[in-house]
């Protein structure tokens, strides 16, 4: 009767660890599926890097959230699509600086690339030719580093008090360079904000945060696309 008893509990035993060993064995298994699923989501998620000045850099807002790209980034989040905004605004920036500075962002994989660029070198009178030059080398570096990168380049406009010829020559960089390089082409980045004071901060040049949502959706028009 003993023996048959220690032969219970012995069996009972070894049902309990083989349990405990499955147990262990599934837990392993969905530690590892969950491990692969966040592994996924990091490898699927892409990087979409606004390159531009002051404008893209959300320059006189509290946070640079509050700037187009950081919007957009919201509305990427709402819609659960996998994509990281990297905003490489600079204040001040002309093409011939981001032309020296590019090379440092494509560092990391770019997958859909925004240039901005182009506004301060009308401000400062800067020959088109040489805007131009500068812009289609910035391009010419993302493509070598990254050739199956998405693109879209937004439209600058400059004051009437540049002149008129100038003016005419520096808006055609841009729908020019788009068509030559087959990329997704923001016409104006400025569209409904230019010249709007309620839209624009004390200098008359920045946009509001108000502003910034005018031009987020002008642009989202162009990039929802390629998403």
């Amino acid at each position: 009767m003993k023996v048959l008893k220690w032969q219970l509990a012995l069996i009972l035993l070894l049902a309990a660890a083989c349990g405990g060993t499955s147990n262990q064995a599934d837990q392993q298994s969905v530690d590892q599926e969950e491990a692969t699923a966040d592994s996924r989501s990091e490898t699927e998620t892409k990087n979409i890097l606004f390159f531009g000045n002051s404008l893209t850099a959300g320059y006189g807002l509290e946070s640079q959230n509050l700037a187009f790209p950081g919007i957009i980034q919201q509305w990427l989040d709402s819609l659960q699509l996998a994509y990281r905004v990297i905003n490489g605004g600079l204040s001040g920036e002309t093409s011939a600086a981001g032309k020296e500075r590019i090379d440092w962002l494509l560092r990391e994989q770019i997958d859909i690339f925004v240039l901005e660029l182009g506004a301060n070198d009308g401000l400062r009178g800067i020959p088109t030719e040489e805007t131009s030059r500068n812009l289609q080398e910035i391009i010419d570096k993302v493509k070598a580093k990254y050739p199956d990168c998405r693109m879209v380049l937004t439209g600058m406009m400059v004051p009437p008090s540049m002149g008129g010829d100038y003016g005419k020559a520096f808006t055609a960089i841009f729908p020019t360079l788009a068509e030559e390089n087959n990329m997704a082409f923001v016409p104006f980045l400025l569209a409904g904000v230019a010249g709007e004071p309620e839209l624009n901060q004390r200098d008359g040049i920045h946009p509001t945060e108000e502003g910034h949502r005018i031009i987020a959706n002008e642009v989202w028009e162009v990039l929802q696309p390629l998403l």
